[in-house]
């Protein structure tokens, strides 16, 4: 008997009746003279009599249980009110909201900014689908270049309305660098230019924990007459000193990009081993951070600058590698899951 009592308990508790028929049921199954407590109180009749006095009482709580259920949603249900039970218990404690952090590429981002700024660097903005002429062509990208095959490249459909001009080509990409904000710019006006480029950018990579098919870079240019590599290299070691502090170690590498000749590229010590080799610096002791070069005689052509009047550098960093080594942040991908754990962790930095 205790049993069937714990079940019928257990299923009234349950129980919703959306109308009055469901409700009417209800009490021809468990109230009415062939109902269910019908049956329970025949049931008790064979009992012993040492556990009458407790089958007897539990049957009597179950019985005024029953009728409490039945009459208060008959009740609701003739006031018109709604006998669904909220899915929320409003007799619980309410639960705070929970605040994350500015994003840690934000930070950096703005502090980066912040840095050139007090150089004399201005913002300059594009879009984020380029076609082949800002994209590759105008920046000395040969046809043949690799940058142009699909796997490192998002290709898009080309707007009808825009097939016509030459240099559009017909082609279209989600932009791989921001270096196309820098043909924009040179193109829409006169040197002398000292422009800052940040933005989000796109690659066919696979995502790891070292690399991600979208990114962020800020890009930096310099026109104007008898600019040098000097130039370049002292306005990068001022970068460096500000962001990661003095005493940190710079060093430039040959290297080669279609846009700048000469090319290099810079490496700065290791923030988290301090030059004693870990995994983030491949146990080098050191971590390239930006590309750079002198901008190429040709792309100054490309835009109509006078090349033999003006020279150039430019130079290109992702902000994750910048963050990484900022934050000691190991994996690319916390970046962008927007996990509030990860982020409360910069709450307590300066916005």
């Amino acid at each position: 008997m205790q049993s069937k009592i714990n079940q019928y308990t257990a299923e009234i508790a349950v129980f919703k009746p959306a109308t009055a028929n469901e409700l009417e049921v209800f009490r021809i199954r468990f109230l009415g003279t062939k109902g269910i407590l019908k049956d329970l109180f025949e049931d008790f009749k064979t009992v012993s009599i040492e556990e009458k006095k407790i089958f007897g009482k539990v049957l009597n709580e179950f019985k005024q249980y029953t009728e409490t259920v039945y009459n208060d949603f008959k009740a609701q249900l003739e006031s018109g009110e709604s006998t669904q039970k909220p899915d929320i218990d409003l007799t619980l404690p309410g639960i705070g909201l929970q605040t994350g952090g500015r994003h840690p590429l934000n930070l950096v981002r703005k502090e980066i900014i912040g840095i050139f700024k007090r150089l004399g660097f201005v913002l300059a903005e594009g879009p984020e689908i380029e076609d082949d002429w800002h994209n590759f062509s105008a920046l000395n990208f040969a046809e043949e270049h690799p940058a142009r095959d699909m796997q490192d490249t998002f290709f898009v459909a080309s707007p009808n309305s825009r097939v016509n001009d030459d240099k559009t080509k017909n082609t279209y990409a989600l932009r791989t660098h921001t270096s196309s904000v820098q043909v924009r710019l040179m193109e829409a006006g006169k040197p002398p230019f000292r422009a800052l480029m940040p933005g989000r950018v796109y690659r066919n990579e696979a995502i790891s924990a070292r690399a991600h098919c979208f990114f962020h870079q800020v890009e930096g240019l310099y026109v104007d007459e008898k600019v040098s590599f000097a130039d370049l290299k002292q306005t990068l070691y001022y970068f460096v000193q500000e962001l990661y502090g003095e005493g940190t170690k710079v060093r430039f590498r040959p290297s080669y990009f279609p846009f700048t000749e000469p090319s290099a590229e810079m490496d700065i010590s290791c923030t988290i081993c301090k030059g004693d080799g870990c995994q983030m610096c491949k146990q080098s002791g050191w971590v390239e951070i930006l590309g750079c070069g002198m901008i190429d005689p040709n792309v100054l052509e490309n835009v109509g600058i006078d090349s033999k009047k003006y020279s150039g550098f430019a130079f290109g960093m992702g902000i994750e590698r910048i963050t990484n080594l900022k934050y000691q942040i190991k994996d690319l991908r916390l970046f962008s899951e927007n996990d509030i754990r990860f982020l409360k962790q910069f709450q307590s930095e300066i916005i």
